[in-house]
């Protein structure tokens, strides 16, 4: 298999680099739009499988579990994913991973009960959880110019957002199209259809992978017999306890200001006054639309992440470039526009997920900077994974938990108004957090 040697000093990248970067987008487009498959589906899905009404105590639990369970799942196997991608090696896991999500996708489009549709979702989430800190690993390693590297893994990261509007686009046609399919290729609700396109990047990835070298950084250390065995207590140990600690917290909050609260709105929209009238067709292709905006909102914000990422120095100056606007967007728009104006929530919720979704960026590009080859896959999956996926999408059952307890002259502005509280006292805590922060000692990658 090919292997990847980059000078420093080099600049245009190479045919294989550009196949590299590729792959990379790929992975990360795929996870985000299997990520963000379920607040599309889930309320034509709990209808459907459970006959449940929108606000009834039932579905919002079944809501809950289907955000929290398949997170508390994808944080611990993501968790011991990342100590894998540290013992087998950042290329294999990566595929794995891929295949694992793409898989359990195709299979829940044919779930006949809500417990089927829940471990499949358990099967997308690990496989998502695992891919983002192989994906950063792997590509942080094959690009050594610090500069370049920052590039790479900025730009590569946009796919994600690129996923959510290819999500959007694809239950939009579902929504569509499904009513109109003949025979054997009819009866089936579009949600069902969203899911069974899981299947495209099993496909792609296995075209791919006989041309992927692995990582040279970590394939050089094994073959010397140099590569040390990583372990999560040494996460806690001087060296590594304030990153550690720092980074998951952060982390939380990010992820969970995303799931807690933008990835809700598609269950806000339905409640507007605008769509009180709308056949349930015109109101699920509204909610895609909604859902386009925000996904546009993500790639600008993490453009925008990338081209500074390269040119400010500080990592604390750079994530509170995004927080601080956030912190007054977030509640604002989710206390105004998310309860009374349509259009006004479509350009609210742009602004929301540009400072929101970009912070998830920040996350590919500081971290391989703060641990040694032998613990990156770990320490990276720890954040991102105990942190962003088991903390941080934690606060979707606090969101659903408390929308009873919400003013409101209906479910959606209720839980438009928990989303602003959970999102606020999230975006609070970060910014606090985010003074102890510790600052990567040189652009280098740790040894």
């Amino acid at each position: 298999m090919a292997t990847v040697q980059t000078r420093e000093t080099r600049q245009k990248l190479t045919g294989l680099q550009w196949l590299i970067c590729a792959t990379g987008a790929l992975g990360f487009a795929f996870a985000i739009y299997m990520y963000l498959m379920l607040p599309l589906i889930v309320g034509p899905a709990t209808a459907e499988l459970l006959g449940a009404k929108p606000g009834s105590p039932e579905l919002n639990r079944w809501v809950g579990l289907m955000f929290w369970v398949p997170a508390l799942c994808g944080g611990a196997f993501g968790l011991l994913g990342g100590y894998l991608i540290d013992r087998l090696g950042r290329l294999p896991v990566l595929v794995g991973s891929i295949l694992l999500y793409g898989l359990s996708a195709f299979l829940g489009g044919f779930a006949p009960s809500m417990g089927w549709l829940l471990v499949a979702r358990c099967g997308v989430f690990v496989g998502v959880s695992v891919e983002f800190v192989a994906a950063v690993t792997w590509l942080a390693e094959l690009f050594p110019d610090p500069k370049q590297r920052e590039a790479v893994i900025g730009y590569t990261q946009v796919a994600q957002s690129g996923g959510g509007i290819l999500v959007a686009a694809v239950y939009g046609a579902a929504v569509t199209v499904a009513p109109h399919l003949p025979g054997a290729l009819g009866g089936y609700e579009p949600w069902r259809y969203t899911m069974m396109t899981g299947l495209i990047p099993v496909i792609v990835v296995l075209l791919l992978l006989p041309f992927l070298p692995e990582s040279p950084v970590w394939q050089e250390k094994k073959r010397a017999g140099t590569l040390k065995r990583p372990s999560i207590g040494e996460l806690f140990t001087p060296s590594f306890r304030r990153t550690t600690i720092v980074t998951t917290i952060m982390m939380a909050c990010a992820f969970g200001a995303a799931s807690g609260a933008i990835q809700q709105m598609p269950r806000i929209v339905p409640g507007l006054p605008e769509l009180a009238g709308m056949s349930r067709t015109a109101q699920q292709q509204t909610v895609s639309l909604v859902q386009t905006f925000q996904e546009v909102g993500g790639i600008f914000g993490r453009f925008f992440l990338a081209f500074l990422a390269v040119r400010i120095v500080s990592r604390r100056t750079l994530i509170r470039i995004f927080q601080v606007p956030g912190l007054i967007l977030l509640p604002l728009v989710f206390i105004f526009p998310a309860t009374q104006n349509l259009t006004l929530v479509k350009w609210g919720i742009f602004l929301v997920a540009f400072t929101t979704i970009s912070q998830l960026s920040f996350w590919g590009n500081y971290l391989p900077r703060v641990y040694p080859t032998h613990l990156r896959g770990t320490g990276e999956g720890f954040g991102a994974n105990v942190g962003g996926r088991m903390l941080g999408n934690m606060m979707v059952a606090i969101t659903t938990g408390i929308v009873a307890s919400m003013p409101g002259h209906n479910p959606a502005t209720q839980l438009a108004y928990a989303a602003a509280a959970v999102g606020t006292a999230l975006y609070v805590i970060s910014f606090v957090t985010s003074f102890w922060l510790p600052e990567p000692k040189s652009g280098a990658l740790l040894e």
